[in-house]
C-alpha cells in the first residue's frame, strides 16, 4: 500500500508521475478514462491550463461554453470542461479547494508591461510557457485560447470588477480531472511574481496520471 499522501484516493495504476518545476511548462497526452491529479506541493501556486482534442486540435477548451453550460463563473467538483464544439473534454472529478478560475487569463510579457511597468518586459510569463510547450506539436500563438487557472482566486465583485488575490490552496491540496476524450494537456506552472496569485513565490507542482 502506498504511503504517499499525494496518492490518497487515486484508483488505478500510475502511468505518469512528474514534478513540474516552478515557472516551467508541461505537456502530456491523457487518454479517455484516465485521471490527471494536479498537486499544489507548497501551496498558493496557480496552474495555467489548456486542453486540446488529441484527435483534432482545432477542437480545444472553451471557457465561454463551459461557463455558459453550468451557469457559473467558477469551476468546481463536477464541472465538465467543454470544448468549442460543446463536447466534454475533462470533468473535475474531485477538488480539495472550493473552486478554480477560468476568467483571469494568462500572464504575458505584454500584460506584465502594461500592469506592472516596462521593467517587467523580460520576465518569463505563462503565454511564453504555452508557446514553448505547444511548438513541440506544431501549435502557435493563435492556438492559445482562454485558459483555466487551477488554484487561482479571481473574485468577482458586485460591480463586476475582478480581483487577483491570494490563492485558496495550501500545501498538498489537489484537483482530479477525468478525461472524457483523448486530450492534450498543456500547462504553465505560472511564473508570475508581480501579483499575489503565487504568493509572489512560484513553486513546483506534481502531475500524476492514473489509468
Amino acid at each position: 500500500m502506498s504511503t504517499d499522501p499525494h496518492m490518497s484516493g487515486l484508483d488505478g495504476s500510475v502511468i505518469h508521475d512528474v514534478v513540474v518545476p516552478a515557472r516551467a511548462p508541461w505537456l502530456h497526452h491523457v487518454a479517455a478514462g484516465q485521471t490527471l491529479r494536479i498537486v499544489d506541493l507548497e501551496g498558493n501556486q496557480a496552474v495555467d491550463f489548456l486542453l486540446y482534442s488529441a484527435e483534432d486540435d482545432a477542437e480545444r477548451y472553451s471557457a465561454q461554453d463551459t461557463v455558459s453550460a453550468q451557469g457559473n463563473l467558477f469551476l468546481r467538483a463536477g464541472t465538465r470542461l467543454l470544448s468549442n464544439e460543446g463536447r466534454p473534454m475533462m470533468t473535475i472529478a474531485a477538488t480539495s479547494v472550493e473552486y478554480h478560475d477560468t476568467i483571469g487569463g494568462a500572464c504575458s510579457c505584454e500584460s506584465n508591461t502594461l500592469r506592472y511597468g516596462h521593467h517587467t518586459k523580460a520576465e518569463h510569463a505563462c503565454v511564453e510557457n504555452f508557446l514553448e510547450a505547444n511548438l513541440t506539436e506544431g501549435r502557435g500563438k493563435r492556438d492559445i485560447v482562454s485558459n483555466i487557472n487551477f488554484f487561482m482566486n479571481v473574485p468577482v465583485e458586485p460591480d463586476g470588477s475582478l480581483g487577483i488575490v491570494d490563492g485558496i490552496s495550501a500545501p498538498g491540496l489537489t484537483v482530479d480531472l477525468r478525461a472524457e476524450m483523448d486530450v492534450v494537456v498543456v500547462v504553465s506552472n505560472c511564473p508570475q511574481v508581480n501579483n499575489p496569485c503565487n504568493g509572489f513565490n512560484p513553486t513546483p507542482v506534481r502531475m500524476i496520471v492514473t489509468a
